[in-house]
């Protein structure tokens, strides 16, 4: 029996991959757009882990599954045997002999690769402490609705050097592009992460300076899950790289700019930008919903 393709971090794709799920999400939302059925996995189920809340990465998954023809099943780490010590390779063994994907949202990353490790069927990362490749897979379809393909353009991260910002590192390699990384010192990328990847990641103190010819601004909340006590003091390191209005007027004229959300208004992004009526923040949280379906379809065949 062949190994099964998962999803842990956007490497898990060649470029034309990435390139093809792309092009496969926009299809399946004009097709949502216009009313057209793609049903084409009934009977098939999708488990979803959950150890760290959400909304986008639930709703978009499970309402992409019914679109599918297929069904989701919720499960937090309270209602699983994990919760209670099961090792992480018996849930696998187990759960995916039961069904047909899985996802796993939880906090570290070396958990995934080890369900995955154990697992007969797919499994797709929903987020970890270390990356977030479902979200880059939407934030990716949407510049690619609305400005084309990104290769060789520039992109500005602003903020925390987290598990975001290292899905963009990864994307900028993939799809081609140069990533900008404007964030204190103390709270920079992996760097052994940007090491690897220096011919296309740089990293910038000067919010000023790395919006300059920008064509993308992306920004995070400055406080991850589990990392709430330390507000105040990440909120005084990052205040100069609030996502506002000023900044955008220093990229380029036509610079989109995207938040994965939740956000935090008037923190890391102005309630300003939140509200303009150029935003393509609510199509990219829409197209989790459009860029997982894709997803889906490419790992299920």
């Amino acid at each position: 029996m062949s190994k099964p393709k998962h999803f842990l971090t956007l490497s898990d794709l060649t470029s034309d991959e990435l390139r093809g799920i792309i092009g496969r999400a926009n299809e399946l939302k004009a097709q949502q757009r216009e009313g057209v059925a793609h049903a084409r996995y009934p009977g098939k189920v999708l488990a979803m882990l959950f150890a760290k809340a959400s909304t986008r990465t639930r709703v978009s998954f499970e309402v992409g599954m019914r679109q599918l023809g297929g069904s989701a099943l919720f499960l937090s780490s309270a209602d699983t045997q994990l919760g209670r010590g099961e090792p992480v390779e018996d849930t696998a063994r187990v759960l995916s002999s039961m069904v047909d994907l899985v996802m796993i949202r939880t906090h570290d990353h070396s958990s995934v690769e080890r369900f995955a490790q154990f697992a007969s069927v797919p499994v797709i990362n929903g987020l970890t402490d270390d990356y977030h490749p479902c979200q880059l897979l939407a934030d990716m379809q949407t510049w690619f609705e609305h400005r084309g393909d990104i290769k060789g353009r520039r992109v500005c991260w602003l903020g925390d050097g987290n598990n975001m910002c290292h899905s963009y590192i990864n994307a900028a390699r993939l799809l081609d592009f140069e990533l900008v990384v404007a964030c204190p010192d103390g709270y920079q990328p992996a760097s052994q992460l940007v090491s690897e990847n220096s011919d296309r990641v740089r990293i910038v103190h000067d919010a000023k300076e790395a919006v300059q010819g920008a064509d993308l601004l992306v920004t995070d909340v400055w406080a991850s899950m589990g990392q709430e006590d330390e507000q105040k003091e990440r909120s005084a390191a990052m205040a100069p790289y609030q996502l506002n209005r000023e900044l955008l007027a220093m990229a380029q004229p036509d610079a989109l700019y995207m938040h994965c959300l939740p956000a935090h208004r008037d923190e890391e992004i102005s309630s300003e930008l939140m509200a303009a009526p150029e935003t393509v923040i609510w199509d990219e949280a829409e197209n989790r919903l459009h860029a997982q379906k894709a997803l889906i379809e490419f790992l299920l065949g």
